[in-house]
């Protein structure tokens, strides 16, 4: 009776140990490590215009803060139409327009310096040229 006592409480123990151990191995992947990144101190702001889908602070496309995009964001846009600083020659806020003056590209740039501690790779050329 004992041996089958015994042998009952073998099998059985064996059976946990053997379930145990497939457990969970739900491991953090390292899509789940950008999730986390998203909620630093930068709140990535997602901007979408047309077909053009923008995450981050810096708006690579045009070499300025998406937040301040006058071609990614229509807000903005707006904003600046509102209190006349729009180049209608090349439909973006006067300010930020490098087609008419490209010296205007050094102030957004050294923004990217301010918050990053180096310069943002430069926009394509046909960001400057008329």
């Amino acid at each position: 009776m004992f041996s089958r006592l015994f042998g009952g409480l073998m099998i059985f123990g064996v059976m946990a140990l053997a379930f145990s151990s497939v457990g969970c191995t739900n491991q953090p992947s390292k899509t789940d490590d950008k999730k986390q990144a998203k909620n630093t101190d930068d709140k990535k702001k997602e901007i979408t215009k047309g077909d053009t889908k923008h995450e981050g602070w810096w708006c690579q496309e045009h070499g300025i803060p998406e937040h301040i995009c006058s071609l990614c964001s229509t807000e903005f846009a707006e904003k600046a139409k509102k209190e006349g600083d729009w180049c209608k020659l090349h439909d973006r806020a006067q300010s930020q327009c490098f087609k008419c003056d490209p010296s205007k590209y050094k102030k957004f740039e050294d923004m990217h310096v301010a918050k990053y501690n180096k310069k943002p790779e430069r926009p394509p050329e046909s960001e400057f040229q008329k």
